[in-house]
């Protein structure tokens, strides 16, 4: 049997199956179909015309906009319709014709999205995706499976992530760019294939980061993409040099961790 709040809102034309649970002021509109083991917490809206299906979970006061299905079965060629979860976080949008699925057993069974972030129409989330908070996907953007996607990344319209690279925190994805492997920190890719242009400078003075750790971080880049030499070596012979600069600590790390993808640079995929 569902749970349904007493303030909630369903339209006359919306489908609830039962054993969703629908919290408190909650909006429902025409033509929605909600299924029977999904969770809407407190202040969701589900406009019109979309689904919200699977074992899933969406945070208070996101909103969800027609043609958007949410909470599909994965597309992976293992699905064999095991119970696999989607959980979304607080205060995010998911715009026209969005689509996210739920994870898979062999991808640790969940797929999950953290708080504030932005899906613009036709943007896609594959199975075991991770995204952390404040992202955001534009337009057409594809992540395929088992991509992880750090805070306040940003992904530029018709971007293509392969499956299993990581985004680093506050990157930024140019329009069309195809990122074939991992992205660092404050990196900027652009192109096809993508190719690391730098830091995300701008996006740095927007968080509140100061000039001086900007500086030491492109310092790091530097000694890290500058010249001869494999990258993870470099970033690991430098990495005490930075002990005192989180910022630039994280990009070295970033490189240094087991990763099933390579490190984007300025010269990876150029003829």
């Amino acid at each position: 049997m569902s749970t349904i709040a007493a303030s909630a809102r369903i339209h006359p034309h919306a489908v609830v199956e039962d054993g969703a649970v629908i919290g408190e002021n909650v909006v429902i509109g025409p033509f929605c179909r909600i299924g029977p083991r999904v969770v809407l917490h407190d202040d969701v809206e589900v406009v019109s015309n979309a689904v919200v299906t699977g074992l899933t979970e969406v945070g208070k006061g996101s909103r969800i906009f027609p043609m958007a299905v949410i909470g599909g079965v994965s597309q992976s060629l293992h699905e064999a319709g095991e119970d696999s979860r989607l959980v979304i976080g607080a205060r995010c949008t998911m715009r026209e014709g969005v689509t996210m699925n739920t994870g898979t057993v062999g991808g640790g069974g969940i797929t999950s999205v953290g708080d504030d972030c932005l899906f613009l129409a036709n943007s896609h989330v594959a199975h075991d995706c991770h995204l952390g908070n404040g992202i955001i996907l534009s337009n057409n953007v594809m992540l395929a499976g088992h991509v992880q996607v750090a805070d306040r990344a940003i992904l530029s319209g018709g971007c293509a992530v392969h499956q299993f690279s990581r985004i680093g925190r506050q990157a930024f994805i140019g329009g069309l760019s195809a990122v074939n492997y991992d992205v660092i920190p404050y990196g900027m890719l652009n192109g096809n294939p993508g190719l690391l242009g730098g830091l995300n400078v701008v996006g740095m003075t927007r968080a509140g980061i100061d000039r001086a750790v900007i500086h030491q971080v492109r310092k790091a880049y530097k000694a890290i993409f500058d010249g001869e030499g494999a990258i993870r070596p470099k970033a690991a012979a430098i990495r005490d040099e930075f002990l005192d600069c989180p910022e630039a600590l994280e990009v070295i790390d970033f490189i240094l961790a087991d990763s099933d993808r390579a490190i984007s640079s300025p010269y990876r995929g150029k003829a």
